[in-house]
């Protein structure tokens, strides 16, 4: 593995790809996830502005066996044909299933697997440290690091120092809980020549400046061509207008899952948005 093209390969829309099941057996459906897949090509990603997630907490990765991750990756590899970036969500409690995933990953052929802090239990950050190590040693592979500080520990800037240290780490999913301290800012200009950072924060004009070249925005998955013009604007500095197309696009797109979310739950949907008054809701 090359650390500067596999850096560079990750740049632009970073898209979870959604994983299919039948109804009512909740099989893996292999024919329309390849379908989901087609039309995310044919909306124009490629792999000038783009990278697909296969088995990504949006592709369910949580409900599915090990085996069904494994073959729902490879059904987006054979799909893809090599036209596109695949990163295999390796995201799990156990390190003797991250070097497995690991391993697995390079020998059907993904660029890159995403790696989290183990979530349920609590863990030191030397664990996770370790837990990384144990990857990189098992494979030669793209890691990218993803801090979901809402399920598990909070990656600091400390560790993402030392993580960047471990050549096959090249990627960094961040987002971090907003503070006085501007981690999330700190952490973008300190390793955005390091890592190809990707914004998970809807952070994505301001960090695009401070350095970060990658984005996670579900609408994509549905939209294709939105987040090949979005990531021009971003390429192009026309920041301004990138912003009006987040409040355009971005913004109702959570509102309305939001509001999905409430109704199926039948609960109010300031049990998602406490802060929000019903009239931005439009109830």
């Amino acid at each position: 593995m090359n650390a500067d093209t596999a850096r560079e390969r990750l740049a632009g829309c970073y898209v979870t790809v959604p994983t299919m099941f039948h109804d009512p057996d909740l099989e893996v459906d292999v024919v329309a996830t390849r379908k989901a897949v087609r039309f995310l090509l044919d909306g124009g990603l490629n792999e000038r502005n783009a990278a697909l997630l296969a088995v990504g907490a949006a592709g369910d990765f949580s409900t599915m066996t090990f085996d069904e991750r494994i073959r729902t990756t490879e059904v987006i590899l054979e799909e893809v044909d090599g036209s596109i970036p695949v990163v295999m969500g390796a995201q799990t409690t156990s390190t003797r299933e991250l070097v497995q995933l690991a391993r697995v990953a390079e020998r059907i052929g993904a660029e890159y697997i995403q790696v989290s802090c183990p979530f349920y239990f609590n863990h030191k950050e030397e664990d996770f440290c370790e837990y990384v190590v144990a990857a990189a040693q098992a494979a030669d592979i793209g890691i990218v690091i993803y801090n979901t500080f809402w399920t598990s520990g909070n990656v600091s800037l400390a560790m993402v120092e030392r993580l960047a240290e471990i050549p096959s780490v090249v990627g960094l999913k961040w987002a971090t809980p907003r503070t006085d301290q501007m981690e999330f800012e700190q952490v973008i200009t300190a390793f955005a020549g390091r890592l190809c950072v990707i914004d998970n924060q809807v952070q994505f004009p301001s960090s695009h400046m401070m350095g970060a070249r990658a984005f996670e925005a579900h609408p994509i998955c549905y939209w294709p061509e939105w987040g090949v013009k979005f990531f021009d604007l971003l390429e192009t500095g026309c920041y301004a207008e990138a912003q009006d197309e987040i409040l355009r696009v971005v913004v109702p797109f959570y509102k309305l899952e939001a509001c999905l979310l409430a109704e199926f739950y039948g609960v109010s949907i300031k049990s998602y948005y406490p802060l929000i008054t019903d009239e931005v809701f439009g109830h």
